[in-house]
């Protein structure tokens, strides 16, 4: 038997004043919203500081601060920044090792 995959819902959300429906499924609810209240704050952010921008250049200035923001998050080749750290950690060990033991 197939599985049939849940219908997607219609959700409201409300972004720098506008209101916006999106659909998406049940189980992505809380994440979709979780993600337009951030979406909001930040685009809201942007217009107070900024000096009359319109709503474009906003959302393009907030899209390219949280996409600078995951790919900091993501670090280099796809690793974390705290994978990265593990793996310098481990090359570090090995050097010490490999040290200690041509010592003897």
């Amino acid at each position: 038997m197939s599985q049939r995959q849940a219908e997607p819902v219609s959700i409201t959300v409300r972004i720098m004043g506008k209101e916006y429906t999106v659909a998406c499924p049940e189980a992505e609810h809380d994440t979709l919203i979780r993600s337009a209240d951030h979406l909001n704050e930040r685009m809201t952010t942007i217009r107070r500081r900024g000096k009359a921008l319109g709503a474009e250049k906003i959302a393009v200035m907030a899209a390219l601060n949280l996409t600078r923001e995951l790919l900091e998050n993501q670090g280099v080749d796809g690793q974390t920044v705290s994978e990265q750290a593990a793996a310098e950690r481990v090359r570090q060990l090995r050097l010490d090792i490999d040290n200690t033991l041509t010592l003897e």
